[in-house]
């Protein structure tokens, strides 16, 4: 049976849209997935079996009166997007430094005035599959890092290296 990943995107933020990961699990197991883990409040689950992103959407709106984005993908996508980071020394040595922005559709080229957000410290790639971006200083100021998604202009949800490796660890577990 196939390991794929889920990451949700806004929800459990400032007390709204609320989702208990307890309950994140026992939605994924009313869909058909088994051996459901999650990380952290911030929707990343891993399990076995096929759900798709539509199906667990549905689910969550059925049960919670929301609707996340929700992206599915392939142990094999996550290893592809891992393998391509750019900054993953960097992102080993501090994995808050480096995020990655996950989406299901290819992006846009950035432009320059995009591109002239980062500071001298930032640096930025993105591949089909994701965007990467190495922010030594934090991304909590960084204007870089608040106007990315729209940039790419595709849907997106971004995680930390910390918590990419975390979820890559439970796909290993499952293997």
């Amino acid at each position: 049976m196939s390991v794929s990943v889920l990451l949700l995107r806004g929800i459990n933020v400032g007390g709204r849209r609320s989702l208990p990961m307890a309950e994140l699990r026992a939605i994924l197991e009313g869909l058909g997935a088994e051996d459901v883990a999650t990380y952290i409040q911030s929707g990343n689950a891993v399990f076995r079996g096929e759900v798709s992103a539509e199906a667990i959407a549905d689910g969550i709106e059925a049960a919670k009166g929301f609707r996340p984005q929700a992206l599915v993908m392939s142990r094999e996508r996550l290893e592809k997007v891992m393998a391509a980071n750019p900054f993953g020394k960097e992102g080993e040595a501090d994995g808050k430094s480096v995020h990655a922005w996950f989406f299901d559709a290819a992006p846009k080229a950035l432009e320059d005035e995009t591109l002239a957000l980062a500071t001298k410290t930032e640096r930025v790639e993105v591949t089909d599959t994701a965007a990467y971006l190495h922010a030594p200083d934090g991304i909590g100021r960084s204007k870089l890092a608040a106007t990315l998604e729209k940039a790419l202009g595709v849907p997106a949800t971004a995680r930390n290296w910390r918590t990419v490796m975390a979820i890559a660890k439970l796909v290993q577990e499952r293997r």
